[in-house]
């Protein structure tokens, strides 16, 4: 598995991932389970609807390297 999410994306993803998975506590629909997916992919650095269409947004990090992201692609 490569990672193709960057530091912005995942950023974006986990606080929209947390907050899909409040609203849907609150309003008590099963469309909060859409957050967790956002949440995963946050965490595991790696989106496979990105595939598809080649999209990497991990290419522009400073670091070069996805880290400890879960995936274990180290670039």
């Amino acid at each position: 598995m490569k990672c193709n999410v960057g530091k912005t994306d995942r950023m974006l993803r986990a606080i929209a991932g947390v907050a899909v998975i409040i609203l849907g506590v609150i309003f008590n629909s099963w469309f909060g389970l859409i957050g967790i997916v956002l949440l995963a992919t946050s965490l595991l650095r790696f989106c496979p609807a990105y595939l598809p269409f080649s999209i990497d947004t991990s290419k522009n990090d400073e670091s070069g390297s996805c880290g400890s992201g879960g995936c274990g692609c180290g670039r």
